[in-house]
């Protein structure tokens, strides 16, 4: 979001969080009853959708509900899995050409290709998605949790550094200079 500048690259930040967020809430809603007085969990879109939205609509409307929410819902996912991949591969790389540069010096023709990391990654991820009851596990929200808040000050402890280290606190509000907006959005990606 760098390439973007101090505007734009908090604003798309907000944007992507307010799609995970959406798509958290549609999942709990989904999951469990909005009603205090039912237990129930639903296990599908369209019976959440019934439970949210009430009688007042008709069969019709109630599906294309479902199905909108089951849309937003799965490009989050595939947006996450892909973001998840590509960014696990492309850490494993760069502590690679890491490791590599300070045992051969940065002289060294230090390259990796991230293909058989993504591979992996997906290949450990089909395998774990294979664990009955996954979800289920305290534990594991409590070592995301922990992971997460880690790469964060990490990430904050970092940049912290080389703001330190170069007395000053580098970026422009347009990002980086580019030809057209086109240009600017794919050096985004």
């Amino acid at each position: 979001m760098a390439q973007l500048g101090w505007i734009a690259g908090p604003l798309s930040t907000l944007c992507f969080a307010s799609v995970t967020l959406i798509s958290a809430f549609l999942l709990c809603n989904c999951h469990k009853s909005t009603d205090p007085e039912c237990t129930i969990r639903h296990g599908s879109y369209l019976d959440a959708v019934r439970s949210i939205l009430g009688e007042q609509y008709n069969e019709l409307d109630e599906k294309k509900n479902a199905w909108f929410c089951g849309i937003i819902v799965q490009i989050n996912f595939i947006k996450v899995a892909i973001v998840y991949t590509i960014t696990t591969a492309s850490s494993i790389g760069a502590i690679l050409k890491s490791n590599c540069y300070h045992y051969e010096g940065h002289a060294a023709a230090c390259s990796y290709s991230t293909t058989i990391h993504m591979v992996i990654f997906v290949a450990v991820q089909v395998l774990v998605s294979q664990v009955r009851d996954f979800q289920n596990t305290k534990w594991l929200s409590v070592v995301a949790a922990i992971v997460s808040f880690t790469y964060s000050f990490i990430g904050a402890g970092l940049g912290l550094a080389k703001v330190i280290e170069n007395g000053e606190i580098k970026g422009s509000i347009t990002g980086l200079p580019s030809d057209n907006a086109v240009e600017k959005v794919w050096s985004v990606a």
